[in-house]
């Protein structure tokens, strides 16, 4: 049997409200006996996730902007400044350097206690800079995933990529978008890896029935309260379809970035001024288990990204075998063929979208249809154990070639 690794699994702000898929990813790194070492640039803010696994990812996780002042002198010392300024970019660049130091002195001090020897970063943004800078001191190995467009994640990113072991990216457009960008600052082993879901967890117990004619038609939702979630344009959409007849209830869960105070104030204002009280709910961050209840009672799956890199939301319900309406932004229809699996329309079209869901409602057949051909898709492609599996195997061939394995 393979020796276990010790890999190191940074995620920023960990545990966050869509961050169920690495919590799924952590598990199935241990089934496959990888001893995973969470690390994180910092804990949520209070009230922001509402996950049964919240409390025990915290207590096993390293928050890594906690640094002594130790690791923020050593550090400075230690930095290497010759490459650091070499790669330019300007103040913004040298500020996130010098805010990244200390937690890249408190990694690899971590890391070398703790007899770990690869760190992976969910991120391209400081937990990135902050792998770099810690292996250029002398640090461990690591791989990056990116899971957005790379303009989100700040700059220096030929600095965070070039001494990476190995990299995944969640969709074949961001891949092509990466090597016209970051060409030769790519590592050699690079590959296509998209989330995935537990489709064990994200099943039916019993058929999915269709809409009953008469009855409310039950759309849910679900995902963090940003605008560019695009849930106000669901909302205008719910609105447009009670205007000509059809009776909907929505439910939204998923909370804003400032824990409830911030957008979510914005959308509930929406969602009033539409007369919209006795149709649609902000549920709020709700748990795993909480999603997949109100998945199996929905008829519908709904989420109006204005961009989406993927979409672990869409996936979950596609598991689930719920009819699912994606917008054809970002790598979206990398995983919805629309007409197959599932339905796409264009974001901020708030139309179309209610074209889309009244489509549904008249037609049980093609509810029926998506349903299984969903939930086939998902468990083709997109089972979370795939990353797992790709995670262990970058480690160890990055491993083998420090003479490690």
């Amino acid at each position: 049997m393979p020796e276990p690794i010790n890999l190191g699994y940074l995620v920023p702000q960990f545990p966050g409200q869509t961050h169920i898929f690495f919590w799924r990813e952590i598990a199935d790194l241990e089934r496959l006996g990888c001893v995973p070492h969470l690390f994180s640039t910092r804990p949520p803010p209070p009230g922001l996730v509402s996950h049964d696994w919240s409390d025990a990812a915290i207590a096993r996780t390293t928050y890594l902007g906690r640094p002594t002042p130790g690791h923020a002198l050593a550090g400075l010392l230690r930095a290497p400044w010759s490459a650091i300024l070499r790669e330019g970019h300007g103040g913004e660049f040298l500020k996130d350097v010098l805010i990244c130091l200390p937690a890249a002195r408190a990694l690899s001090a971590a890391c070398r206690s703790r007899g770990i020897g690869h760190v992976h970063a969910h991120s391209c943004g400081r937990a990135a800079l902050i792998c770099a800078l810690a292996r250029l001191m002398g640090g461990p190995s690591y791989s990056l995933t990116l899971h957005g467009a790379l303009s989100d994640y700040g700059p220096g990113q030929g600095f965070k990529w070039r001494n990476a072991s190995f990299a995944t990216i969640i969709t074949h457009k961001l891949m092509a978008e990466m090597r016209e960008v970051i060409g030769p600052d790519l590592p050699e082993d690079v590959m296509v890896q998209p989330m995935g879901v537990d489709t064990e967890d994200f099943k039916r117990d019993t058929p999915y029935e269709p809409p009953r004619p008469g009855a409310p038609l039950r759309i849910f939702s679900c995902g963090r309260l940003h605008r560019v979630k695009g849930h106000q344009d669901l909302l205008s959409a719910v609105r447009l379809l009670l205007d000509r007849g059809i009776d909907v209830q929505l439910d939204i869960a998923g909370e804003d970035d400032a824990g409830g105070t911030g957008y979510r104030a914005e959308l509930q204002a929406h969602l009033e001024a539409l007369d919209l009280g006795a149709h649609a709910r902000l549920l709020g961050a709700i748990s795993g288990p909480e999603v997949r209840r109100h998945l199996l009672a929905a008829d519908v799956f709904a989420l109006a990204s204005w961009h989406e890199p993927l979409g672990v939301a869409y996936m979950e319900a596609m598991a689930c075998g719920v009819p699912t309406i994606g917008t054809d932004a970002g790598g979206v229809r990398e995983l919805i063929d629309s007409g197959e699996n599932g339905l796409l329309v264009p974001p901020k079209a708030p139309e179309v979208l209610a074209d889309a869901i009244a489509a549904l409602a008249a037609d049980p057949a093609l509810c029926a249809r998506l349903s299984e051909a969903g939930r086939a898709r998902v468990v083709r492609d997109f089972r979370s154990s795939k990353g797992a599996e790709t995670l262990i195997a970058g480690a160890r061939r990055a491993l083998a070639a420090q003479g490690r394995f």
